[in-house]
């Protein structure tokens, strides 16, 4: 008998879904095969066939059906004499809850059956009583079996000789095992087939031919793995480049706010335009650099399945598996090492600032006197603040402004006496000119100046530059609504505080996974890694914590009327202020986290559990249960952050249809977004405020971005720019104060402003 070793059993070496349908999420049935490697039920692809050919679910590599349809795919043996080991393995009659002998019940007896069974035997692949085992061994015809203990069997100690053992059997000749390898039709036979149509075939045994082939097989191989060495290196290249062009960008960043803190009102325009180039082209970079490594990492995802499938196929894969699969792991390797693995690096363009020499004189007149024609005289003069336009006639023609401008222009006189040369003035980079829409730049004296025009004609000019700043600050967004932004009639960000919430003598680094309001200007912070509840003002001020039960570490959490409701390990708990548990509620283990909301009138708290909403009173009782979008959209739905508006409403983000969706009270879905102003991400958390704006927080590209009420995508809130680093949780503080807390352990609080403020 064999005794247990520390080394794992030849299953423990395979990943737990390895002998599992990606599809079906079961045991795999009939394995097929497809070119890619990846390998499904026949049913399961069956189902997938659509018009001749089927898209496999993992790489998206579109397969065509061979003729003989999809059970005509190869058959993956080495899966099946797994399959066949862990049946074995798990599998087997029982009597009396125990595993019955085989060969009793053949031999006849007075109930039919036999003694529980205490062996196995590899060769016949029968479970024996200790009586039929003892016979095993004495018979002419098995004394040669391989006759093991049943324990150590299921235990996994004869994994590797019960392998060694199998033999994969002949399709066409039912209880003959394939022993050849035809070198003519690349075709396994046994012996049967051998004295058949192969007679005249040159043929090899299967282990001389596995020597012969399986050389070629690892030099293919190990061309891939120098190629993921190569995908490693240019990742890498890519997210240094990136780094360094963040790094670039946040000092030209403030180069550009100390530039422009030192000029007149007149230069915000200028400002404006500058840092919405900058935004324009770190975004674009950003974006152009996100699908490179996107298509890196999937080719990458691809290159690593494909040579971890051929790698065990030629570790722990038989002569006949192996040959069986030869054809198709050189051609997938053959395939993926000839299709170009690394796209182009393109150049990283570092912006850099350039400033007017002129404005570094502080005797150079930005603002100047110009007289009007006496037909205007209902004031002596006009003050130009660097902004210069037509006269009226030449507003209600059709000609180009900027080509009218510098007709008529008249440059404003600095210290020597000469006029600032257009050729000066400050450069922008190449890849925010491509962003910026023809004629839509604003227009500085130094560029055009113009003499003075009419009052109605400034109007006028001054409106049309203020539209053209509006829609330039707005470039990055994904997705625009000039009317809304150019108007001024969508929340903009304030800045207000910023501070940690470490506290001294603390051993982690916080981890907040939880952030909600808690009476008047103050937050509750859900400290998971150190297992704490902080109460924070929102100017930083530490207000101590809320206790929590010993060992519970919260994940999210929502304040009610005088209580504080939070999940931790599956289960949703509601404490009072002097942390005393009032009840606790078991949720699902399917999920990995819990998210929490309060409702608006105070008295009850929605938590997501597996897909479904529900909603409990704050005594403890059930009060309602919605699956979001009703019966029909059971398993499709995953909330994993969660919050409600004043209106009752429910918004949660969809990790399932990766989609933000709004409910209604009674589960019904009344707004759904799912649009390319998710850049591809899972959408994060979300807060309402008292308008019903929604705030969406996208981890991956540090955004949270606006919606309307009804879903609508609006475009950016907050970007990088304004301190985002890897956002977390968000929250609403009086319907007016966004709380966003990030990675490291940082809160930033912002003021919305109202449209109408």
């Amino acid at each position: 008998m064999v005794s247990q070793g520390t080394s794992p059993s030849l299953l423990e070496t395979l990943s737990s879904d390895f002998l599992a349908c990606k599809i079906c999420l079961e045991q795999l049935r009939a394995p097929k095969t497809l070119p890619c490697l990846h390998t499904y039920c026949q049913d399961c692809l069956s189902q997938l066939a659509d018009r001749g050919q089927v898209r496999c679910p993992e790489c998206r590599e579109v397969v065509p059906i061979p003729p003989g349809g999809v059970t005509a795919f190869k058959t993956n043996f080495f899966v099946n004499g797994l399959l066949d080991l862990v049946k074995a393995r798990g599998c087997g009659e029982l009597r009396a809850g125990k595993p019955a002998c085989t060969l009793c019940p053949l031999v006849g007896g007075n109930s039919g059956s036999g003694g529980p069974a205490t062996a196995r035997c590899l060769d016949c692949a029968d479970d024996l009583c200790q009586a039929c085992a003892d016979g095993h061994r004495c018979s002419r015809q098995t004394h040669a079996h391989r006759v093991v203990d049943l324990a150590g069997y299921r235990a996994g100690w004869y994994d590797k000789e019960a392998r060694e053992r199998q033999a994969a059997q002949c399709p066409q000749h039912p209880g003959e095992a394939l022993r050849f390898l035809c070198q003519a039709c690349s075709q396994l036979l046994c012996r049967e087939c051998r004295l058949g149509p192969h007679l005249d075939h040159p043929c090899l045994p299967l282990a001389e031919a596995v020597r012969a082939r399986k050389p070629g097989l690892e030099e293919l191989l190990a061309g891939v793995d120098s190629r993921l060495v190569e995908f490693e290196a240019t990742r890498m290249m890519e997210k240094e480049a990136l780094v360094q062009l963040r790094e670039q960008a946040a000092k030209v960043g403030s180069q550009v706010e100390e530039a422009a803190e030192g000029l007149a009102r007149t230069l915000l325009a200028q400002k404006q335009e500058v840092l919405g180039q900058l935004r324009a082209h770190v975004e674009a970079v950003e974006e152009a650099t996100r699908e490179r490594l996107a298509k890196i990492e999937s080719q990458e995802q691809v290159a690593k399945a494909a040579a971890a499938f051929a790698r065990r196929v030629l570790s722990l894969g038989l002569e006949a598996e192996i040959l069986s699969l030869e054809g198709a792991i050189t051609k997938r390797l053959q395939q993926l090492q000839g299709c170009p693995w690394t796209p182009a690096l393109a150049p990283c363009l570092l912006p850099q600032l350039e400033l007017q020499p002129a404005l570094l004189d502080k005797d150079c007149r930005l603002l100047w006197l110009s007289f009007e024609e006496p037909q205007s005289q209902d004031d002596g003069g006009t003050l130009e603040a660097g902004v210069q336009g037509r006269d009226e006639a030449q507003s209600r023609s059709g000609e180009d402004s900027a080509e009218t401008e510098r007709l008529n222009g008249v440059r404003p006189p600095c210290k020597d006496g000469a006029s600032m040369s257009k050729e000066n003035k400050t450069q922008m980079p190449q890849e925010a000119e491509a962003h910026t829409p023809k004629g839509s730049r604003a227009q500085t004296p130094q560029e055009d100046g113009d003499p003075p025009m009419e009052r109605g004609s400034r109007s006028n000019k001054k409106k049309k530059f203020k539209g053209r700043s509006k829609s330039i600050s707005r470039e990055p967004s994904p997705i625009l609504r000039p009317n809304l932004e150019g108007s001024g009639l969508l929340p903009r960000p304030v800045f207000s505080w910023s501070f940690p919430i470490r506290m001294p003598g603390e051993r982690w680094s916080p981890r907040i996974t939880g952030l909600c309001p808690f009476g008047p200007r103050e937050i509750l912070v859900a400290d998971e890694q150190n297992r704490a509840l902080k109460r924070f003002s929102l100017n930083g001020d530490y207000k101590g914590t809320v206790p929590v039960p010993e060992g519970c570490a919260p994940c999210s959490v929502a304040a009610l009327q005088d209580a504080v409701a939070f999940s931790a390990n599956a289960r949703l708990y509601l404490i009072n202020p002097k942390g005393e548990v009032q009840w606790r509620r078991a949720l699902s283990l399917t999920q990995s986290s819990h998210a929490v909301a309060a409702m608006p009138s105070g008295d009850r708290v929605a938590v997501s559990v597996a897909g479904h909403v529900e909603v409990y009173k704050k005594e403890g009782s059930l009060a309602t249960r919605f699956i979001p979008g009703g019966k029909a959209s059971r398993g499709q739905r995953a909330i994993v952050f969660l919050t409600t508006s004043p209106q009752g409403n429910f918004v949660g983000s969809d990790w399932q249809q990766n989609s933000l969706v709004i409910c209604d009270g009674l589960g019904q879905v009344i707004g759904e977004y799912k649009g390319s102003g998710l850049h591809g991400c899972q959408p994060g958390s979300v807060s309402v405020d008292k308008m019903g704006y929604i705030f969406l927080t996208l981890r991956e590209v540090n955004k949270v971005v606006i919606l309307d009420p009804s879903g609508s995508l609006l475009g950016d809130f907050l970007t990088a720019y304004h301190g985002l680093e890897k956002p977390r949780v968000t929250t609403m503080v009086d319907g007016r104060y966004l709380v966003v807390s990030l990675s490291n352990g940082t809160i930033h609080v912002f003021r919305v402003r109202s449209p109408d403020t």
